[in-house]
């Protein structure tokens, strides 16, 4: 299994523990109040949005990472077309951030 798959599967798991938040609004409203742990953009998000949550995240001190497309996410989430998720959880925060700084790398 590629890296790819291993982080959409890992989503897919984090979103059925009730671990992610999706949606740029609610992901912005979650890095406020501290309890987003780490935030996915999608590669296709727009300049404005990106911006917003690039901001946020780095005044809030959460890490950031772009990967897939806006389809890519929705799918890995089981919904329709995702431009940003926030992972709520340490641990899937921890293992998602290894398995992304390894895919960028790549």
């Amino acid at each position: 299994m590629n890296l790819e798959q291993q982080i959409t599967q890992l989503l897919g798991l984090a979103t059925r523990a009730r671990k992610t938040i999706s949606g740029e609004e609610l992901v912005v409203k979650e890095i406020r109040s501290k309890k987003a742990k780490l935030v996915i953009l999608a590669n296709d998000a727009s300049q404005n949005t990106a911006k917003k949550l690039n901001d946020k995240c780095a005044s809030f001190n959460v890490e950031l990472h772009v990967f897939g497309d806006r389809h890519d996410l929705g799918h890995a989430t089981g919904k329709e077309a995702r431009v940003a998720i926030a992972i709520m959880d340490d641990g899937f925060a921890k293992k998602l951030s290894g398995l992304l700084n390894e895919y960028n790398r790549g």
